[in-house]
């Protein structure tokens, strides 16, 4: 499946789903629901949020793996590799992605989440 066929899939998938927007991200195509990211589509494969908790749950699935970046694992997110993309699994691994982002507070566009972290003084 290619970069392009996996956007129409995720796209298709989210069909009815809430507000969709669409931002080139990650070197592919991000998909935000309601303002926060659901996933993203590029030629590494799918980028799926599913939140912390359902994390372990979804890294046990065929073709799952933590999605890293500058050599952190991010909480919270998974990529799946291309091969294990086939037939229904779009659906199947957006499911989970949207159950858990319906559950956060929809944010504007341009809007920064808020600083969890204090200054170092």
């Amino acid at each position: 499946m290619t970069a392009d066929e996996l956007a129409a899939s995720v796209r298709a998938a989210l069909a009815g789903v809430g507000d969709i927007r669409e931002v080139k991200m990650f070197g592919g195509l991000g998909f935000m629901l309601n303002g926060n990211m659901i996933a993203a589509a590029s030629r590494r494969g799918l980028l799926v949020r599913v939140g912390k908790d359902r994390q372990h749950e979804a890294l046990a699935e065929p073709g799952a793996r933590p999605m890293e970046m500058r050599g952190r694992v991010m909480e919270g997110y998974i990529y799946v590799d291309p091969p294990a993309l086939t037939g229904e699994a779009v659906g199947r691994w957006l499911r989970p992605a949207i159950a858990f982002v319906q559950t956060l507070p929809p944010k504007l566009p341009g809007q920064k989440p808020p600083q969890t972290k204090g200054k170092r003084e």
